[in-house]
């Protein structure tokens, strides 16, 4: 069995921003792109090396697993590189993978491509603002993983595909900690960005790339084309930051734990390339 993860306690910071009226508007502010696109531009700069060392520190970071560098910045830093023989990609064309290391919920689409998180309800419409779109997953699956700043920040392609073009939705920045979502709907709220991947063994799967507070930038790879199982689709910059990843009706099999362990109120700890479901056969 998989490690689960129960929410932890949120940090005073996020409580004060989430949970009282004093808070709201320095939410306000800290969720506005514009103080993330200035912190943003100082992550990218050389003097932001200094935080590196204290990061790794107080995130119990084990930099032995990364490709050894000289970084040029903490942005440079927070997308480091795994070592690629600690996240070997299942190989079975039958196996549905992880895209990426997080922490992931499971929830099942009803009729109308509805689900509900920590008492909110989402439609596949309304994170993709495409409703014809929306109705390719009635009754499908919506794997949602969630990345900590002290997670693997780069994602991968699940399966061997033909990808179209992706589509930016703006928004705001919240974080993605659970004290958030059960405050807002941040996962139709933040800035976003999705693209519909035509797979060769799940159907038609659309993958979107979610923002969070303190820069959270999605950084995407490539447009439209042609592209491998385990080839690197992009990455998240500085703050943690989530994908959500939407299956049709009757292409996956769930691995029976996700399903359970959410509705238990427990994340599922998975790690980029592991196998967490099966191709759906008759």
């Amino acid at each position: 069995m998989r490690e689960k993860y129960k929410e932890p306690t949120p940090p005073k910071s996020l409580r004060f921003l989430y949970r009282s009226r004093l808070g709201a508007p320095l939410l306000r502010l800290l969720s506005g792109r514009v103080i993330s696109k200035i912190v943003g531009k100082y992550l990218d700069g050389r003097l932001s090396c200094r935080r590196i060392k204290k990061y790794v520190k107080n995130n119990g970071i084990d930099m032995s697993q990364y490709i050894s560098e000289d970084y040029r910045s903490f942005n440079a830093f927070f997308t480091r590189r795994i070592r690629p023989e600690l996240r070997p990609f299942a190989e079975a064309s039958e196996a549905f993978v992880s895209p990426c290391d997080a922490k992931l919920s499971l929830y099942k689409l009803d009729s109308d491509s509805t689900f509900e998180v920590k008492g909110f309800r989402y439609t596949a419409e309304t994170l993709l603002k495409n409703s014809e779109l929306a109705k390719k997953y009635e009754g499908g699956y919506c794997f949602v993983f969630r990345l900590a700043v002290s997670d693997y920040h780069r994602y991968f392609y699940l399966d061997n595909c033909e990808k179209e073009n992706n589509v930016f939705i703006k928004g705001r920045l919240h974080t993605v900690q659970p004290v958030a979502l059960e405050k807002r709907r941040v996962f139709a709220e933040n800035c976003r960005e999705y693209t519909v991947m035509h797979t060769e063994n799940f159907g038609d799967v659309t993958q979107i790339e979610v923002g969070a507070m303190m820069v959270g930038r999605i950084v995407n790879n490539h447009n439209a084309g042609r592209y491998s199982r385990g080839e690197e689709k992009g990455r998240f910059e500085f703050g943690g930051s989530t994908i959500v990843v939407l299956v049709e009706r009757d292409k996956v099999v769930p691995d029976s734990e996700f399903l359970q362990n959410t509705a238990d109120g427990y994340e599922t700890a998975v790690l980029c390339g592991e196998r967490i479901g099966t191709k759906y056969s008759e």
